[in-house]
């Protein structure tokens, strides 16, 4: 599949280029359509007219989600505060920091900014252990950087979704580079 190169978008119109049979839903499975079902009713209620943490507080609802768990990187500790400020009005919320357990980077042999100073490793398993522990019904990740994310979705027993990625350079907004004249001509070389 190479959807990014197709010039007619017929999947829109009904088209199966996988050719699969007609009707075919067996890859759902109960959890998946309850979860499909949700996302369908806040896009049909809600199209442009709420912003991701509505959306997000609308879906947890109607999944009747009671617990939500929140997995943040320290440098977006402020976002992720106003965050749960908000969640918490409506769930209970567990958050859990990525340098959780205060582990040294050296333990693992990973790399450090500088080597003349102690550094402590992000730690998204213990992270996704946490809110395992605390036995939440949807984890939201804030700003974890890129690998310490696939790790924590890896390990979550809960599903994911990310609230905002982290993109240094761009503040938080990755798509950015996508949009810019420079970061075209930087990323086509």
């Amino acid at each position: 599949m190479q959807c990014d190169l197709c010039k007619k978008g017929e999947c829109s119109d009904g088209k199966d280029c996988l050719l699969l049979p007609a009707g075919d839903l067996s890859l759902y499975k109960e959890e998946d359509t309850a979860i499909h079902r949700a996302a369908s009713l806040i896009e049909a209620e809600h199209y442009m007219k709420k912003t991701r943490v509505e959306e997000l507080i609308l879906f947890s609802r109607e999944m009747g989600y009671e617990t939500l768990g929140v997995a943040f990187c320290k440098g977006l500790f402020n976002e992720a505060r106003v965050l749960c400020s908000y969640l918490r009005k409506h769930f209970k919320v567990y958050s859990v920091c990525c340098k959780v357990c205060g582990t040294p980077k050296v333990k693992l042999k990973l790399p450090r900014l500088t080597e003349d100073e102690k550094e402590v490793m992000c730690n998204p398993l213990a992270q996704a252990r946490a809110l395992k522990d605390n036995h939440t019904d949807l984890n939201v990740t804030v700003g974890l950087c890129i690998g310490h994310d696939i790790l924590f979705n890896k390990h979550s027993k809960a599903p994911v979704t990310t609230l905002i990625v982290k993109d240094r350079v761009l503040a938080h907004n990755p798509a950015g580079a996508l949009y810019t004249g420079y970061y075209h001509k930087l990323l086509q070389s």
